[in-house]
């Protein structure tokens, strides 16, 4: 994996993202030139292969129902600049350490304010996951295997314990934060290096112009 800090990762995604989004409609070479940057960068990250064919299976069969009614000549190309959208994010998202997503998020140029409340949100968001993987471990104990039993386990008394849990963890979490010193406002200053800032711009500059060309 290259050396490359979080920030940086996600900035990179992001420019792929939304280049590719921003693409003429039916401009096929353009748009098979970011699916080469997106396979580049996706073995660059050492990606767990099974783990995004399976997560981008799930996320197709979505796209699909909402696609396909548009032609098939639309359809096939938006499903492609889907799924090359779709691989970027979710290659930074697999391979993003626990509990780092609001270092991620330092380097975004938005306001201070919702920066605070995207990390904050992400902070909890992995809270409520936590809690729904240790509820789906005790099932598998109680003998409710697979999909169908575990569906049959998430009643809604069982939806209002998984709230309650999570409030209880998000309370013990925020009183160990003021422990630490927090004071409403986190540290978010976070500078690139230089070369960190010239692969960023190398990435961007390259990414406006296979985006412009679409339109030439």
């Amino acid at each position: 994996m290259f050396n490359l800090s979080l920030p940086l990762r996600l900035q990179l995604s992001l420019i792929i993202v939304i280049g590719t989004a921003l693409l003429k409609y039916h401009a096929w070479s353009n748009l098979i030139g970011y699916g080469a940057i997106t396979l580049i960068w996706t073995w660059s990250l050492q990606v767990p292969i099974p783990k995004l064919g399976r997560l981008l299976g799930s996320e197709l069969i979505f796209l699909s129902l909402v696609a396909l009614p548009l032609g098939w000549e639309r359809a096939s190309f938006l499903l492609l600049r889907s799924i090359i959208c779709l691989i970027t994010m979710n290659s930074f998202l697999l391979t993003l350490p626990p509990h780092s997503f609001g270092i991620a998020l330092k380097g975004l140029p938005i306001p201070t304010g919702l920066k605070e409340n995207l990390i904050l949100a992400g902070q909890y968001l992995e809270i409520l996951l936590s809690e729904v993987a240790q509820m789906q471990r005790g099932a598998q104990l109680r003998g409710l295997n697979g999909r169908g039993g575990w569906l049959r386990y998430a009643s809604t008394s069982m939806i209002g314990a998984l709230y309650l849990r999570t409030l209880d963890r998000a309370e013990r979490v925020y009183t160990a934060m003021l422990t630490r010193g927090y004071n409403g406002k986190l540290p978010l200053d976070s500078a690139l290096n230089p070369k960190e800032r010239f692969i960023l711009i190398t990435v961007g500059v390259v990414g406006t112009c296979i985006t412009v060309s679409s339109y030439l």
